[in-house]
């Protein structure tokens, strides 16, 4: 038998994308913290990143790897991470390409006897492998509980349906703690394309599962963790914010990235600046915009009057002359920056977000208030959170859900006011600073022993640990 005076063993199985391979590292931090034996499995070109966060931190963690096969499926040879994926067609591919990974993690779990598999929620096929040797699968969801209960409203009820005084069809989402009102147009998928077999699948690998780690805290949506739990009949454990884990400079900085911007310049740049007036604009690993909306933002940017830094993908797209006309008022930072470190400086007083969970709860933990500019996917539902549950957030009036090429443009004039209407003096937004500093301390709190957080983390691990089975229980007498 397996001897119950050895730690835990947990194996961490992030999906191969930025957004979510960040919070799962993070995630995976907290538990060895906490005396659990983790291990990380991920595909060899991810592996550098993953190295750098872990060895950044003061845990013992182990890397495994499992093989991606890139070139077999299509993609360019080490092109084993989403974000690096340009186009829609490849990254099809590269989802395709997830299911030929069933035997590889198959043999890892022979070789590691984990006691649990967290998994992406992406990555379903992994609950059939894990049952088949009697480990528990946690499922990691990138969203909120608030955006899942929404989600599950318009699946399994009829949403009553009205007119905005636009034009515009609004659904009501029956049965939440709230009136939730979306705009059909905003929705992430109603032409039925969302129900075809291997979604439905996903979904139901995801309901077998064991239960959810959340990226989450109670205090920020306590309505919606009990309907999940006590409505939807579902478990879940909030764990976050996983991104205050990271407590030093050294630790923030390597957050999914090997190489980073000057930090040293950036922080000095911000020193320079009086506490809050600064506006950082990010719209994460995948929210990427066309030419004519960069250059919109820019000029908006510029109008506004207020210090910024900006992270900008292609700045060959900027105004001309453009970082020589904003001058020491602006930072353009080019691919990638550190972002929770930037949110964290007392010179950040405001951020415009894609509403990607991720970004939302690092603005949230860090006591930042935000304009909101969903894309796609549960963008929408988080902006709903953001502006009009928590009132931590001015929204940007976007009201279609689309991809990068079908994506309005939004014109300079509409930014420029977002941003002077969140960074303005008044009693609006003195309340929606209020609001967000307040959110940011329990956010702390949660994390801290005895927070929210901190107990559902030990209360899993307990958990868990009563589950844990005999080693020779684990291996059928042949394997799948």
């Amino acid at each position: 038998m397996a001897s119950q005076t050895q730690p835990l063993h947990m194996l961490f199985f992030p999906f191969m994308a930025a957004s979510h391979m960040i919070p799962m590292v993070d995630m995976a931090k907290l538990f060895a913290a906490r005396g659990v034996k983790v291990t990380i499995l991920t595909t060899p070109s991810n592996a550098e990143t993953i190295k750098s966060a872990i060895e950044s931190g003061h845990q013992a963690i182990a890397l495994a790897l499992i093989p991606f096969p890139s070139v077999a499926v299509g993609l360019p040879e080490g092109c084993e991470n989403l974000s690096a994926v340009p186009t829609i067609e490849l990254q099809n591919r590269f989802c395709r390409a997830l299911a030929t990974l069933r035997q590889p993690f198959d043999r890892v779990l022979i070789d590691l006897l984990p006691d649990c598999v967290v998994s992406d929620s992406f990555l379903p096929w992994t609950y059939e492998i894990a049952a088949n040797y009697n480990m528990p699968r946690l499922v990691f969801h990138g969203t909120s509980h608030f955006s899942i209960c929404i989600s599950d409203s318009f699946d399994r009820h009829v949403p009553v349906v009205s007119l905005a005084p636009d034009g515009h069809e609004c659904l009501i989402a029956p049965g939440l703690p709230h009136r939730i009102e979306m705009l059909r147009s905003q929705m992430p998928d109603l032409t039925g394309s969302g129900s075809d077999l291997p979604q439905l699948l996903a979904e139901e690998a995801n309901l077998k599962s064991y239960g959810m780690v959340m990226n989450s805290f109670y205090e920020m949506e306590p309505e919606y963790v009990r309907h999940f739990q006590k409505v939807l009949d579902r478990k879940s454990w909030n764990v976050g914010p996983v991104s205050l884990y990271n407590k030093d400079t050294i630790e923030m900085r390597s957050r999914g990235h090997t190489s980073v911007v000057d930090v040293n310049n950036c922080l000095k740049w911000l020193d320079g600046k009086s506490s809050g007036s600064v506006v950082y604009i990010a719209f994460g690993t995948l929210g990427e915009m066309g030419m004519d909306q960069v250059r919109e933002i820019a000029l908006g940017l510029e109008a506004s009057g207020r210090p910024f830094i900006w992270v900008v993908r292609n700045v060959d797209w900027l105004p001309e002359d453009y970082e020589d006309r904003v001058g020491d008022r602006g930072m353009v930072i080019r691919g990638w920056a550190p972002q929770v470190l930037i949110l964290s400086h007392q010179a950040v007083g405001g951020m415009v977000t894609h509403c990607g969970w991720n970004t939302c709860l690092e603005g949230v933990s860090t006591g930042v208030p935000m304009v909101t500019w969903p894309f796609f996917e549960e963008h929408f539902f988080n902006e709903r959170l953001i502006v009009e549950l928590l009132g931590i957030g001015v929204s940007l009036g976007v009201k279609e859900c689309a991809i990068k090429k079908e994506r309005p443009v939004v014109d300079s004039a509409k930014i420029e006011r977002a941003v002077n209407r969140l960074m303005s003096v008044g009693d609006e937004a003195e309340e929606r600073r209020r609001r967000a500093r307040e959110l940011g301390e329990k956010a702390k709190r949660a994390i801290e022993e005895g927070g929210s957080s901190y107990i559902d983390v030990g209360n899993l691990i307990a958990e868990l640990s009563c589950k844990r089975r005999p080693v020779h229980d684990k291996i059928p007498a042949v394997s799948p």
